[in-house]
């Protein structure tokens, strides 16, 4: 299979987004198929396990490339001639691949993974929410099939009109999410660090930006025997650093790979700030890590945590409910222990493999349809649906 990917978000940029087109693109080069990725010209590799990668004219936008219209890109696509087309989180340079692409006569698989509408109007982009999901639903509406991370992210499509949309969830790491890291030298080292006094250490990763709500955080201050550790970076890092000034916070910066594992391993549990997550990448690391979560009861972590079992859900504006249910995890080591190990136990089946050998599945399904309305077409029976 031919498999083109474009993304709005690659290398050397590190989120979501990349993460799991990497994780993609691990899996389609192990299983013998052929990619190429086109991405915006922000510094990128010239070819990911073997994949050329094509990049395109893009601004800067408050520390986020954003791709740029371009004749480049159906030029791309045409002569590699994919089998099918898969639009990461498509935004301008997606929508651009999908129009070309259904020029080409190529089917193509959009992945919902960005609040794309939540986006555009914290970023001063001229765009209600209404706005929004209109231009939101006319991407996806070019595409063959949604793929929506969640339950709340295929309602929120369906609510703005978006058809042919089913659920395709992440993977996660296993092995580099592992209870078992936390004996490791590294981690110990860095949980005395982080735990000089034996406190409970309550960690955070992900971006340090204004979607991501991390002053939430400021709910924990003058919990006793608590220390707080940050995983990460972005434009609200001084916001958030005055929010929880006097608090006892380390900032660990931008990590990844094993140090991200030897993060994890460190804290005792896990506190997902973001009420806007389409699905929440970072709540499946800790629960892989063995860690109860505290997320708001809002998009992907609805799907993430069973409440009272993994973890706990709080009113997303609620930050009183945040205190108190950080409160009760940290004050019984017992409870904490049972939730970390369900928490584990209920990711065992999300491997990457298994979920991105679901996503070949759903390329196979676009490919069969299209071939069948190619033909239907041909032989007069029925009027193209591109016209």
């Amino acid at each position: 299979m031919r498999v083109a990917v474009v993304s709005e978000s690659f290398l050397p940029t590190v989120n979501g987004v990349t993460t799991s087109v990497l994780r993609v693109l691990d899996h389609l080069a192990d299983q013998g198929h052929e990619a190429i990725v086109i991405c915006p010209d922000a510094g990128a590799p010239a070819e990911y396990r073997g994949f050329p990668i094509h990049q395109v004219p893009s601004i800067a936008y408050r520390q986020f490339p954003v791709g740029l219209p371009s004749p480049q890109v159906q030029r791309i696509l045409a002569r590699f001639q994919p089998d099918v087309l898969h639009a990461a989180s498509p935004f301008f340079l997606g929508a651009q691949a999908i129009a070309a692409c259904n020029r080409l006569g190529v089917p193509s698989v959009a992945i919902y993974q960005t609040d794309v509408a939540g986006f555009a109007r914290r970023n001063g982009l001229g765009m209600t929410s209404s706005i929004a999901w209109k231009y939101v639903r006319w991407v996806h509406d070019g595409a063959d099939l949604t793929l929506a991370p969640s339950s709340a992210s295929e309602d929120d499509l369906r609510q703005a009109g978006v058809g042919r949309v089913q659920r395709w969830g992440r993977g996660v790491d296993l092995e580099r999410y592992h209870p078992n890291h936390r004996r490791t030298p590294e981690a110990a080292a860095l949980r005395e660090r982080l735990s000089p006094d034996g406190e409970v250490v309550v960690g955070y990763v992900g971006r340090v930006a204004p979607e991501k709500q991390v002053e939430r955080l400021r709910a924990l201050r003058g919990l006793p025997g608590v220390s707080v550790a940050i995983v990460g970076d972005g434009p609200s890092r001084d916001l958030v650093a005055r929010e929880l000034r006097g608090m006892p916070v380390t900032w660990l910066g931008r990590l990844g790979g094993a140090e991200l594992g030897t993060a994890y391993a460190a804290f005792d549990l896990f506190v997902h700030t973001g009420s806007e997550e389409t699905f929440g990448q970072t709540v499946q690391e800790a629960h892989a890590s063995g860690l109860p979560v505290v997320a708001p009861a809002a998009g992907g972590p609805i799907d993430l945590v069973e409440h009272g079992v993994d973890g706990f859900l709080y009113p997303p504006a609620d930050e009183r409910a945040l205190r108190a249910a950080v409160h009760t995890i940290v004050g019984d080591t017992p409870l904490r222990l049972r939730m970390g190990e369900a928490g584990r136990r209920a990711v065992l089946g999300r491997d990457w493999a298994g979920v991105c050998g679901e996503l070949v599945r759903h390329y196979e399904r676009v490919i069969v349809a299209a071939c069948e309305q190619a033909d239907a077409e041909a032989a007069g029976r029925i009027p193209s649906l591109r016209a």
